[in-house]
C-alpha cells in the first residue's frame, strides 16, 4: 500500500482497485441517498495487506448531508443506530460507556466531545432513582478524557482507569478521522469492532485503545474530517495524467516522465518535494464548524436510538435537558 493517510478500511481496500484481496471480504448495500459497505478483514493476510486489524468495518456514506436533508439525517441516524445494534449485541441490563475522543479547543478534531455533549446519560438515574425508570433505560456514562496534549495523559491510560473503575459492558468510542478523499469528509461514518488508534490517520499515533487493552468490548465510530495535503497533490497529478492520457500530448516528456512513475514513487516524491514547506499539512473545509455540529448531532442521535429504544423522543428531549 501506498504512504497515504487515511482511516478508513473502504479507502484502504479501493487501493487495490478490483483485484481481489485474499483474507479481505467486501459487501455493499443501501438505499436512496445512503451507500452501506461492509469491510471484513478475515485473517492475519488481510490484515496485512489492509493495515488494519482483524474484524468488521462498516461504511455509511451520504453525500447529502452536506446539503443539511433533515429527513436524510434522521435516516442515517436509524442505519448507524442498526448497526451499533448488530456489533453491540447488547442486553437490557448492559452498561455502556460512551467515549468523545479528541480535542474540544480544535474543530476538525472536536467531533467525540461534541456527540458526548448530546448523549442520553443514565447510569446516575438508574443507580439513584431505580423505581422512577425501571427497566425502560439502560445503563450509559459518558465523557470526554481530552487529549495528550491538554491533559499530559496518554488518552488510553485514562480509560483504561474509568474502564476499571465503572466496570462497562461495552465501550464506545467518537473520533474524527483522515481520509484521502475530499468528497468523504462529514459525509461518511465508520463504525467498526476493532477498535481505534487516536491520532494515526495524521501521522500522530498514540497508544490503542480495543477490547485487548481495555478488557471490554470496543465499537469505534469515526467520521474523517481532514485529507492530507500530500494525498490531496497526489490525486492532482493523478488526475492529470489521465486527462494528457486523452489528448494530444502522450509524446510531451512530462507525459512521460509521469506515466513511467508509479504510484508510490509519485507519493513519495510529492511528499519529498512538499516536505519542507508544509510538512505534515492536513486541510479541512471552511464550514467545518457546521460540518462537525450537523454530523455530531446525526451521530448522537444514532448512538441514543440504539442504546435507549425503550424510550420516546419527548422522554429523550427530556432527560438530554
Amino acid at each position: 500500500m501506498l504512504g497515504i493517510r487515511t482511516d478508513l478500511a473502504l479507502e484502504a481496500r479501493e487501493l487495490y482497485k478490483e483485484r481481489e484481496i485474499p483474507g479481505v471480504s467486501i459487501r455493499e448495500e443501501g438505499e436512496e441517498g445512503i451507500k452501506i459497505t461492509r469491510v471484513k478483514i478475515l485473517d492475519e493476510r488481510g490484515e496485512k495487506a489492509m493495515g488494519k486489524p482483524v474484524g468488521d468495518y462498516i461504511t455509511i456514506e451520504a453525500p447529502g448531508l452536506l446539503e443539511r436533508d433533515l429527513d436524510l439525517e434522521e435516516r442515517v441516524a436509524k442505519v448507524l443506530a442498526n448497526i451499533i445494534s448488530e456489533l453491540a449485541q447488547l442486553k437490557k441490563d448492559s452498561h455502556v460507556l460512551v467515549v468523545g475522543l479528541g480535542n474540544w479547543n480544535v474543530t476538525p478534531d472536536a467531533l467525540g466531545p461534541r456527540v458526548v455533549s448530546n448523549i442520553v446519560v443514565t447510569r446516575h438515574l438508574k443507580e439513584y432513582v431505580p423505581l422512577q425508570f425501571g427497566d425502560e433505560i439502560r445503563s450509559v456514562s459518558a465523557f470526554s478524557p481530552g487529549v495528550l496534549g491538554i491533559t499530559g495523559i496518554e488518552t488510553a491510560e485514562i480509560l483504561k482507569g474509568v474502564v476499571d473503575r465503572v466496570k462497562p459492558d461495552l465501550v464506545i468510542t467518537i473520533d474524527a478521522l483522515a481520509s484521502r478523499r475530499l468528497e468523504r469528509l462529514s459525509t461518511t461514518i465508520q463504525i467498526s469492532n476493532t477498535g481505534i488508534s487516536p491520532g494515526s490517520g495524521v501521522g500522530n499515533r498514540r497508544l490503542s485503545i480495543t477490547s485487548e487493552s481495555l478488557g471490554v468490548p470496543v465499537i469505534a465510530i469515526g467520521v474523517p474530517t481532514v485529507v492530507d495535503a500530500v494525498t490531496i497533490a497526489h490525486d492532482t497529478i493523478e488526475y492529470l495524467v489521465k486527462e494528457l492520457s486523452e489528448q494530444t500530448s502522450k509524446e510531451s516528456v512530462f507525459y512521460k516522465v509521469l506515466e513511467n512513475m508509479n504510484k508510490q514513487e509519485k507519493y513519495s516524491l510529492i511528499e519529498e518535494v512538499l516536505s519542507p514547506y508544509v510538512q505534515n499539512l492536513v486541510v479541512t473545509p471552511k464550514e467545518i464548524d457546521l460540518l462537525i455540529k450537523n454530523i455530531a448531532l446525526v451521530i448522537s442521535r444514532g448512538i441514543n436510538l440504539a442504546l435507549q429504544p425503550g424510550l420516546t423522543e419527548k422522554e429523550m428531549n427530556q432527560l438530554l435537558h
